[in-house]
This record gives C-alpha cells, structure tokens and sequence, in this order.
C-alpha cells in the first residue's frame, strides 16, 4: 500500500519585513500609481527558513499528531500541504482529496451566506451538488447555526466561523483532514464534539493530521506523533512515547524560550517572574502571590498594541487569558507587571505566552515570549487539614464553606 501523503526534503522560505498579500488587479493598479513616488532605496529583508529539509510518510487511516512550540512552523507545515502556500523546494505527494481547517475563516467568501460557502466549498473539493445535498443536513446540525445559515458570514463571531469550517471540512467525505490549533477558538463541548467526530473520521479510513498543544486531545486522537522543532523534524513515533519525551524536555527547560522577539511595530525586551520582592523566580510557593513582568517598547504608530498573557499547564490546558486593556500605547519604552493572586494556581508546572499584540480587526502577535514555571507547596495543615494525597485541577482558589 502506498502512503497516502509522501513530503521529501520540505523547504520553506521567508523573507521577514516582505509582506505576504494576495493582489487583485485594484491593488496591481494602485501599486503602479505609487510607483513614481516611491523611493530608490530598498530595505534589506532578512531570510528566514520556517521549514528545513522536513521527510515523512503518513499511510492511509493513520492519525498523526504535529507538536511543538510556538513558531515551530507546524501551521506553515499544514498550510503547505493545503496548497496554501507553495513549498521553497522540495516534494510533496498526496494521493486522495484534502480538506483543511487552518486559520479561522480560511476558504470563506465573506460576502455569502452560510448555505452558499457550503455548497462552494464543496465544489472546490470536487464535490457534485448532489452529495453535498446528501450530507447538507449533518453539516448543519453539527455546526449549529441554522438560524444564520441564510446570512453573509461576514457577520459571524469566531465561534460561529470555526463551527461551520469543522462541519465543512469534516462531513465533506475528504481522503485527508488537516486541522490546526483553532479549535481553540470553540467552547469546550464543541471542542469534545469535534474531537469526536476526527476520532469517526480516522474509523472511517480517513487520514487526519492534527496539530495542537493539547498534548491530552494529541495522545486520546493520534497514534502517531512529529515533533517540529525551529523548523524541523527532530523526532517521530508512537505517540505516548513522543509525548513523554516532549513534555520532559519542556519541563526541563528553566531558560525562557523566545519564539518571537517582536516586529516592526513592537518588540519584547525581557520578561520574568518575580515574588513580592521583585525578585526573579521559578518556582513559587502555592500560598504566595508573585507577578509576570514584561518590558517592551512600542516601536510604530500602530494602534492597539496591549501587552497580554496566556497562562497553560504544561499539557498544554488554558487556564487563563489576560489583556491589560488600560495599557499606554504610545510609542517608546514601557514595563508592566500582571500580579497573579495567592492559592489561585494547582502546584503544577505552568507556562506563560507573554505578547504584545492588537485585537482589531483580528488579533495579531507583533512580539511574543514564553516562560516555564512552577507552583510548589509546602503541605501547609491549615490549607489541607489531614488530606496529603493530590488534589486535581488547575486551580486551587481558598473557597468559603458554611456548616448548617
């Protein structure tokens, strides 16, 4: 049996500072306008590999897990294979119909309705009108949005996007699934309920690959597993197997991790988690409050750039999300610190996205840090009386009892 997708020797090129846009012929004319005015100099850009001399097989029904951190070039990896965006060099082979679930909104018109982009994604898959009508319904129920199937999409949250896009993708009868990470944008039924269907899918003899952080959603779906690390494949096989593997080494990691330093409209100078002394530390005792401080600069113009954090336990479960709104935005130098509260966090190992980024129209990371720490605890009997065994979850808040 041939394998149904063969990648040899994948390359994958940038050029930071060039800005990637698709032209209609409006923008072909407006460019051609400026050009008289423009100025002779050119900015150097600078060369960067996303993907480096990646080598895999995937046979027919397997479900492979891609893991990694942030900036690896997993979604690069799944973009490619969607015929998204072309390969620098290299061979890639895939012998059945792709559908993917990249970007939110990726293979949407805007401007039509939801019945309208399901019966135009499906004739991009090479679907007749016939079939899509057989599996209309499913798509429909499983998204749940029946109420706005008639309205422009343009007008659908995030959410709403991701459920039709899953339903699509899904029931759509493709040889091979590529989905990435925006299941995180759904609530945590839906996100069980996709996890589901990918599960029938890969029942049915249907390829999927799957990236995500969720290293507990990777190893209940995936047989398999690929580990991309700055670009390349460092390390394939069962999945138990890799993912111990992986999360020893980023439990192991006590060195902050920069995955992207910043851009053209801001940059992270250093972050740090401190005690109430302002004191850097990785470990932090349960009953102790202590802080997450970032020093950035906001180097453009650009408006609503906020400093925000995403705190995951190593497993790659969110915790918590947050923005501080009432950040100054001006360009120049600027410090924050978010204080996390006292007995709020499990004693677990954490770790923490810090970004700088805006959330309009959509949102978008200009410059991004990562931390690994740990909450530890001391067994303190006035928090847990004679109880020594674990005590589960990701959060452990001091809550009021009453006796009656």
């Amino acid at each position: 049996m041939k394998p149904i997708i063969e990648v040899n020797h994948l390359y994958k090129k940038y050029k930071i500072g060039e800005k990637q846009r698709y032209y209609s012929f409006r923008d072909t004319l407006v460019d051609l306008a400026k050009l008289p005015f423009r100025q002779k100099a050119k900015l150097k850009k600078e060369e960067f590999w996303a993907l480096k001399d990646i080598n895999f097989k995937v046979m027919p029904g397997e479900v492979i897990g891609i893991i990694g951190r942030n900036g690896a070039g997993k979604s690069t990896l799944l973009k490619i294979l969607s015929r998204i965006t072309p390969p620098t060099k290299g061979e890639i082979t895939l012998r059945g119909r792709v559908a993917s679930l990249l970007e939110v909104g990726t293979g949407f018109h805007p401007e039509l309705t939801g019945r309208e982009n399901i019966y135009l994604n499906g004739a991009i898959l090479g679907m007749k009108r016939v079939e899509i009508n057989d599996k209309f319904d499913e798509i429909i129920e499983f998204a749940e949005i029946s109420k706005f199937l008639d309205t422009p999409v343009k007008f659908y949250s995030s959410g709403m996007y991701m459920r039709l896009a899953f339903a699509i993708a899904a029931h759509l009868d493709p040889e091979i699934l590529l989905v990435d990470e925006v299941l995180a944008v759904g609530d945590a039924q839906f996100q069980k309920k996709c996890l589901g269907k990918m599960k029938e899918v890969s029942k049915q003899g249907r390829t999927v690959l799957f990236v995500s952080h969720n290293m507990d959603a990777i190893k209940n779906l995936c047989s398999k597993v690929l580990i991309l690390e700055r670009g390349q494949l460092t390390k394939s096989g069962f999945a138990s197997k890799i993912i111990d593997f992986y999360l020893g080494e980023l439990e192991n990691s006590t060195l902050k991790g920069i995955i992207k330093a910043g851009d053209e409209d801001a940059r992270i100078i250093d972050s740090r988690i401190i005690n109430t002394n302002y004191q850097t530390v990785n470990k932090i005792n349960i009953n102790e409050q202590f802080g997450i401080e970032m020093e950035y600069e906001i180097l453009s113009d650009f408006k609503g750039l906020v400093p925000n954090i995403l705190i995951s336990t190593i497993n790659g479960t969110e915790v918590l999300h947050n923005i501080y709104v009432s950040s100054s935005t001006s360009k120049g130098k600027h410090k924050a610190i978010c204080w996390i509260p006292a007995n709020f966090l499990n004693n677990k190992k954490y770790k923490v996205l810090i970004a700088i980024a805006s959330f309009t129209p959509s949102t978008v990371g200009h410059a991004i840090q990562e931390i690994i720490f740990e909450v530890i605890e001391n067994m303190d009997e006035k928090y847990r009386g004679n109880y020594r065994g674990e005590i589960h979850g990701v959060v452990r808040p001091h809550l009021k009892w009453e006796n009656f």
